[in-house]
């Protein structure tokens, strides 16, 4: 418990320390990342407070996270890893935020479901703002297009994410994604993670997803 306190503790304050040194008002939502961890690695975090938590599988999640808000149904669940046309149904159904739609056959898949489900999550468009052949998003030239299509199709979209390419300066990256976010009159900037959370926020962002920095080091 007292771990899971002080490295909640320890994020939080790195990221009260980027928005005042940005002049920001607001500090960026928090989402744990707890993929590949198990109920009983989640619940310290839970009982320190923290109430959002993001998974990268549907089918990992719906493993763990049943009994967990049944524990604690005020949690917020958060969808950040790719998702298949087939799982839709299945995400809408369990997550509250989902990171990764990035294609008209997933708008689609989501919009059947939604109405299948009866809910309607709130959505990001993801960006694969380094243009990586092995990674998902949507082509920057393909972002309004896409978005006409969500809306059209009923989607709750309220922002943008992107995970910039490894080993680089994440800083152009998360400026670029801002810059296209407000073109499109959108507010949202998921954006973040362990290693650049800060960078995120003094850019923007107003979600990081931050998974070993609360954890630990995965397996």
């Amino acid at each position: 418990m007292t771990d899971a306190s002080d490295r909640l503790a320890s994020v939080r304050a790195g990221l009260d320390r980027a928005c005042r040194d940005a002049g920001r008002a607001e500090t960026p939502l928090l989402v744990a990342i707890s993929k590949t961890f198990d109920a009983d690695a989640i619940r310290p975090l839970i009982a320190a407070g923290q109430r959002h938590f993001g998974e990268n599988r549907v089918q990992e999640a719906q493993g763990k996270w049943p009994e967990l808000l049944a524990e604690t149904p005020e949690i917020t669940l958060h969808l950040v890893g790719q998702l298949q046309s087939n799982k839709a149904a299945d995400a809408v159904a369990l997550f509250d935020v989902i990171h990764s739609v990035d294609r008209p056959s997933l708008v689609a898949a989501l919009a059947k479901a939604q109405a299948a489900v009866g809910k309607r999550p709130v959505c990001y468009l993801q960006v694969n703002i380094g243009d990586e052949a092995q990674k998902g998003g949507c082509a920057l030239a393909d972002l309004p297009a896409l978005l006409d299509q969500a809306r059209t199709a009923g989607l709750n979209i309220v922002g943008l994410m992107c995970v910039p390419p490894a080993d680089v300066e994440p800083a152009p990256y998360f400026a670029l994604l801002a810059e296209h976010a407000k073109r499109l009159g959108l507010a949202g900037l998921s954006m973040g993670m362990s290693s650049d959370y800060e960078t995120a926020a003094l850019l923007g962002s107003t979600v990081v997803r931050v998974g070993s920095a609360l954890f630990g080091s995965r397996a």
